[in-house]
């Protein structure tokens, strides 16, 4: 069941995957209404630029206002420390779902992370129902934003699309990527489906139609998701390229899990 919507809400619209958003969606919707603490391009036709912290809770709700869907890519996107993880990722994730609560916003399509599965051996295929492994304090946070989002979709009903996304970059960079890539324009496919799909709670995978991954997205494709593109044909350039950690190169989330590792590899 398809669905329009007129005013968009883009948070962390100043971030990488922010600006791909702005230039993809622009024009497509009545109003894109584009967020981040941080500075952003001025506003084009059809655009309203609204700088705000999702930390402050006043702020967000009024940020949700007269907005019928929000892609939520607000927050911090590697690992931190506690309170920088804490503020943007955690309460300002708290703070945009109850303003959309209370604004009447119909759906969320979360930025969700492979690092909600981080600490999974690379030879595991998984799918949306495997339970969460995340692989440090950043992929907890996203973690903690999918069940955000399922209370209040199943409580609330505000439909919640959750993207566990990948690598989302122009190309691959190494090896891990040829698993893990999301070309742009698959990400603006995937992210589609997310707007006009028919669903209450879903998880999804970030990720192009690639040879090698490590994620099973058939709850994709049952929703629409039909990405064009395949790592595989970056193999060449990226042969060789791997971190050389024998921790980062086992499990699925990478870099991301070297820092504060204490545990036992064979034990994952």
């Amino acid at each position: 069941m398809a669905t329009t919507h007129h005013r968009i809400l883009i948070t962390g619209a100043a971030g990488n995957l922010g600006r791909v958003l702005r230039e993809r969606l622009r024009g497509s919707f009545p109003v894109l209404r584009l967020s981040d603490r941080d500075e952003m391009a001025p506003a084009e036709a059809g655009e309203e630029v609204v700088r705000c912290d999702l930390a402050d809770a006043a702020a967000t709700a009024r940020l949700c206002e007269g907005v019928d869907a929000i892609l939520h890519f607000g927050g911090r996107s590697l690992e931190g420390s506690w309170p920088e993880v804490l503020a943007p990722n955690i309460l300002g994730a708290i703070n945009l779902w109850e303003g959309a609560r209370l604004a009447g916003v119909e759906r969320i399509v979360f930025a969700s992370s492979n690092h909600v599965v981080g600490l999974y051996r690379r030879s595991e295929m998984l799918d949306h129902q495997v339970t969460p492994r995340p692989d440090g304090r950043y992929g907890l946070s996203k973690a903690f934003g999918e069940d955000l989002a399922s209370l209040y979709a199943h409580k609330h009903g505000i439909k919640a699309f959750c993207m566990r996304i990948g690598s989302c970059f122009g190309n691959p960079r190494n090896e891990r990527m040829l698993s893990t890539w999301l070309s742009f324009p698959d990400f603006e496919r995937l992210v589609r489906v997310g707007l006009t799909a028919d669903y209450r709670f879903e998880i999804v995978y970030g990720q192009s139609r690639n040879s090698r991954a490590f994620w099973d997205n058939g709850n994709a494709y049952r929703l629409g998701y039909d990405p064009q593109d395949n790592a595989e044909v970056f193999a060449a350039e990226v042969a060789g390229k791997v971190s050389g950690n024998p921790v980062s190169d086992l499990l699925q989330g990478g870099d991301f899990v070297p820092p504060d590792f204490s545990g036992d590899l064979d034990q994952l």
